[in-house]
């Protein structure tokens, strides 16, 4: 009995002995060797274990090895390949360091990175584009757009020409987080969707998730497009920027202390609304933007970082003398980042984020201003337990200050009392943690949780009504009208008036079939607590954002989507196929005749529905050579059902699915670029889509001798197809090489076959036959445009 335990003690400790071999960690940061711009998602490859990571977005990386000799290859795009020896045998801190030219460092040896679809990681339904891919497509108006780029990206969409934002996989733009160094920015365009907010000088890489989100995001229900600015050289100072016949950009980097600390300057503004006062008929008119990019960034050691970032940026649209329309985003970030220790990363951010939203209606009299505050304190870990196992955890608490509309007169000659409307306060908190696992060496599995809290707060007055409904049904003409209160009550400051908690439950996982192939799944659960107000096609548009209460419920959403990754050629192509499904709780839609601009009780004209979204994305890429590009294909349904609250009801729509307003069951983008020589390179896009659904008479009658249209269904009709093709040739000026000064002459043509895209059908009385007609606005036709871009 006692040599039966003996023998099984020594088989444990042999087999505890092979087991436990020990291991140390190898950890640090990756950056340009040329200006120690820290670098995200390099790819660090162990060819001997077969163990790779990434660095995270902050540049930093750590993989646990056991002793012994190993070939480090370190891959960005952009930049030479690094092979490394590197010989381990205690815990090692390696800062790498990567170039974008042929020099070659010592004990280095530099090859030709090819961009490869990772096929390992569980992570799905995300598109990543660094500056340098982005600025590699075509460009319009000489300068290239982030907000172009992931719209020709397989289910992004927008809502055509003269429309603000994005819209991925059906959903609406209020329901994308959009983030910049960590900041939210609440609309993402600059002149209604023909700019993006986001200056290409200062931006340094983008991260588009439209599904398998992971926990450490939350508050949208769509997608997440994540933005981080570059930090500044701190090595020497370089000037940049470009000169356009429509805007003009200028941005400045150098070091305060070198190899140390670092600034960041960037400014844009448009003036083509300069040339609209030379015409008599035209000088009341404008449209125009401007925005203004900073950075500070301090590295205090080797374990600790300081940065501060900010954007201000404005839009003002001003009709003849009738309505001027100004709006903008204004963010600010302080941000610690702080290495307990070779394996532990954290960040620390202390955020806040304001839009402004006015309009000065001069033929009532009045203007009205509104917007929201966002203050944010956010604490997020990364820990690298083993080369198999990474957690990410940590929580955000953001406070809210909304404002839903000041009115005042617009001088002393209009009579109106200034008035507030009830200002909004509420709190969320949300702990998160996530979880990558490699199971084998084919299974790798992500799971993570979020616990999102979210508080209605005081001091505001609150409507009550009959039934708890705001919004009453009118059976004898079959329509919904607008609730009554039967009393208020007023909650004092910081009073919760309502409170929501939701699990967030967040999975992926990916099946490696071979070295170019795998198979990957994904589910994600989403709440989002705000809600945006929005009437676009109005003549005076509105854009107001409300947090979720007694009234209106916060939408939730769970999706899952099942894709196929290939890669072909060593890279050379690549393919990606996703299918998926979304379906969405309590999403908001107007009652018919909805009154929405400085309505103080605006749960009387919404009711909570449900929308349904799915479709498959398909994306063919051509990642290297001359000719290089992809062609990306979406075949889409997104739908919208807001039924009866009771059997006698009717819902809108009859209680039937309708199309949504971003419904395109058809999406087709082609992307393309050829370097010609080191002089000349060329570039062109064309995009395809549906046409938006739109709702259109079916019938009229005579009332007291005026016609009156009927309508059908909701959105039962759509707008004509959508399509374009952009072309873009890139001169860089002889002598570039050995000089400081670099230029180039961009030459671009928007919409080259003149296309005369609907971006709205409006309907009016014919005088001579008394019958309604179509009239079709369209904005752009083609568009010539050229840029010297300069740096120095």
């Amino acid at each position: 009995m006692i040599t039966k335990k003996i023998y099984t003690l020594v088989v444990f400790l042999i087999t505890f002995i092979s087991f436990s071999q020990e291991k140390f960690t190898l950890s640090g940061t990756v950056t340009d060797f040329g200006n120690n711009e820290s670098l995200i998602g390099v790819h660090i490859h162990i060819p001997e274990l077969n163990i790779e990571t990434y660095t995270n977005k902050y540049g930093f990386y750590s993989l646990t090895l056991p002793p012994g000799k190993y070939q480090l290859k370190i891959k960005h795009l952009g930049y030479q390949e690094v092979e490394k020896e590197m010989i381990l045998k205690e815990d090692v801190k390696d800062n790498l360091f990567l170039k974008e030219d042929n020099e070659e460092l010592k004990e280095v040896v530099i090859k030709e990175v090819r961009y490869k679809t990772n096929i390992k990681s569980p992570e799905m339904s995300v598109n990543k584009l660094s500056i340098f891919s982005i600025r590699k497509m075509p460009v319009v108006f000489g300068e290239v757009d982030v907000l172009k780029s992931i719209l020709l990206l397989p289910g992004v969409t927008n809502a055509g020409e003269g429309a603000s934002g994005f819209n991925v996989r059906g959903g609406g733009a209020d329901q994308n987080l959009i983030l910049l160094d960590e900041a939210t920015i609440f609309n993402s365009s600059h002149v209604f969707g023909f700019f993006s907010v986001f200056n290409p000088d200062a931006v340094k890489n983008l991260k588009l998730y439209k599904g398998g989100i992971p926990a450490r995001y939350g508050g949208r229900v769509s997608s997440v497009l994540d933005i981080y600015q570059k930090d500044g050289n701190s090595k020497e100072f370089h000037l940049s920027g470009g000169i356009g016949l429509v805007s003009s950009r200028i941005f400045a980097e150098g070091p305060i202390v070198k190899n140390k600390g670092s600034f960041l300057v960037a400014g844009r503004t448009s003036y083509a609304h300069l040339f609209l006062k030379l015409s008599e008929e035209q000088k009341d008119n404008a449209a125009y933007f401007y925005d203004l990019n900073t950075k500070l960034s301090y590295k205090l050691n080797e374990n600790n970082s300081l940065f501060l970032s900010g954007y201000f940026g404005r839009d003002v649209f001003k009709l003849n003398k009738i309505f001027m329309n100004t709006y903008g985003n204004s963010t600010l970030n302080l941000r610690w980042s702080h290495l307990y220790s070779d394996k532990l990363f954290a960040n620390l951010s202390l955020i806040y984020s304001d839009y402004y939203y006015g309009l000065d209606l001069n033929f009532i009299g009045f203007k009205w201003d509104s917007g929201i505050k966002n203050y944010t304190v956010k604490y997020d870990f990364e820990h690298y337990i083993s080369d198999k196992f990474k957690l990410s955890y940590g929580i955000n608490g953001i406070y809210y200050d909304f404002n839903p509309g000041k009115i005042s007169p617009l001088s002393d000659e209009f009579t109106i009392n200034p008035e507030q409307l009830d200002r909004k306060y509420a709190l969320s908190l949300s702990p998160y943690i996530d979880a990558e696992n490699k199971l084998s060496k084919k299974v790798t599995v992500y799971y993570g949780l979020r616990f999102s809290q979210f508080y209605r707060l005081g001091g505001s007055t609150i409507n009550l009504y009959e039934n708890n409904n705001a919004v009453v049904f009118n059976p004898d003409m079959e329509i919904y009208e607008k609730g009554t209160p039967i009393s208020t009550k007023y909650y004092s400051k910081n009073e919760v008036i309502e409170s929501y908690n939701n699990f967030e439950p967040r999975f992926s996982i990916s099946y490696h079939l071979n070295d170019n192939q795998s198979i990957k799944a994904s589910y994600n659960r989403m709440a989002q607590y705000l809600q945006l107000i929005s009437n676009t096609s109005s003549p005076t548009p509105l854009d107001v954002w409300t947090p979720s209460d007694t009234y209106i419920k916060p939408q939730i959403a769970d999706q899952v989507a099942l894709g196929y990754f290939r890669n072909f050629n060593d890279g050379t192509y690549s393919l990606e196929m996703e299918i998926y499904y979304k379906k969405v709780k309590n999403r908001l839609d107007y009652i018919d005749g909805a009154d929405l601009i400085a309505n103080d009780a605006i749960e009387q004209v919404i009711l909570n529905g449900q929308m349904r979204a799915y479709g498959l994305e398909i994306m063919f890429k051509k990642n290297e050579g001359k000719f290089n590009g992809w062609i990306s294909y979406t075949l889409s349904k997104s739908e919208q059902q807001t039924p009866g609250r009771t059997p006698e009801e009717t819902g809108i729509n009859n209680g039937e699915w309708y199309n949504s307003a971003y419904d395109k069951l058809h999406n087709l983008a082609i992307t393309s670029a050829y370097t010609l020589n080191r002089r000349w390179s060329f570039g062109a896009n064309f995009v395809l889509q549906s046409g938006q659904p739109v709702s259109y008479p079916n019938s009229q009658y005579e009332y007291l001798g005026i016609t009156v249209p009927g309508y059908g269904l909701r959105n039962e009709n759509r707008l004509p197809a959508y399509h374009h093709l952009d072309i873009s040739a890139t001169l860089s000026l002889e002598k570039n090489e050995n000089r400081k000064w670099k230029g180039e002459w961009v030459f671009s043509i928007y919409n080259l076959y003149n296309r005369q895209n609907a971006a709205s059908i409006n309907f009016r009385q014919n005088a001579d036959t008394g019958y309604n007609e179509a009239i079709r606005t369209s904005i752009f036709g083609i568009v010539p445009a050229i840029t010297y871009n300069f740096k120095f």
